[in-house]
């Protein structure tokens, strides 16, 4: 039995911040796991710009109402249903990917959540396990299933290097040029292909 793992933001839907950063106009906050490993330390610069500005959950939430996935990637997801099991794994938060997962046609995802005060404000967040991608591709293993994954970012590499078959998706030159044993591509029908054959 197969599961196969995808990251959310950057292979299913554009990143959530980036679009909040060009919404709000602050160019601070574009960046992404792409950018910085250490996803602790990205968090608290994001949460520090956050406070600074005066801005809190509902403005990020009106910002991710106007997402769309990316073209294709609904198709490319329930396509990929009729063949085994996907579970999206997110370093996002439930409070950003509920609409998006609507979006989606409602596919299983793991994340994240956020420490929200009644105000609004953004105050910290649980994350669900430390290293939660490779942390749940190892769980899902250590239960008899076999996984495939795919990401584009530093935080999708545990989980990629942990399962039977791993690819880079939409990722950037500098992870492909520090992972070139990684197979990488750029179109869900590439993926696809790959995945059909690690089936």
């Amino acid at each position: 039995m197969v599961i196969t793992c995808l990251d959310l933001e950057g292979v299913l839907v554009p990143e959530i911040w980036v679009a909040f950063a060009e919404a709000t106009g602050i160019p601070e906050l574009k960046k992404t796991t792409r950018d910085e490993p250490d996803y602790d330390k990205l968090m608290q610069y994001r949460l520090n710009i956050l406070n600074e500005h005066g801005l809190g959950l509902k403005e990020i939430q009106d910002v991710i109402a106007t997402i769309e996935p990316m073209e294709g990637a609904k198709e490319f997801l329930d396509e990929l249903r009729t063949m085994c099991q996907v579970i999206i794994i997110s370093d996002t938060f439930t409070q950003f990917a509920a609409p998006l997962m609507k979006k989606l046609g409602y596919p299983t995802i793991f994340c994240n959540s956020l420490e929200v005060a009644e105000d609004g404000k953004v105050t910290g967040y649980k994350m669900r396990v430390e290293k939660s991608k490779y942390t749940t591709v190892k769980a899902l293993q250590s239960i008899g299933f076999e996984t495939i994954a795919s990401g584009d970012s530093y935080n999708d590499l545990g989980m990629i290097r942990a399962s039977k078959a791993g690819f880079l998706f939409k990722s950037s030159d500098k992870i492909k040029e520090e992972n070139p044993d990684l197979e990488a591509f750029e179109t869900y029908e590439e993926l696809m292909a790959a995945i059909k054959k690690a089936l």
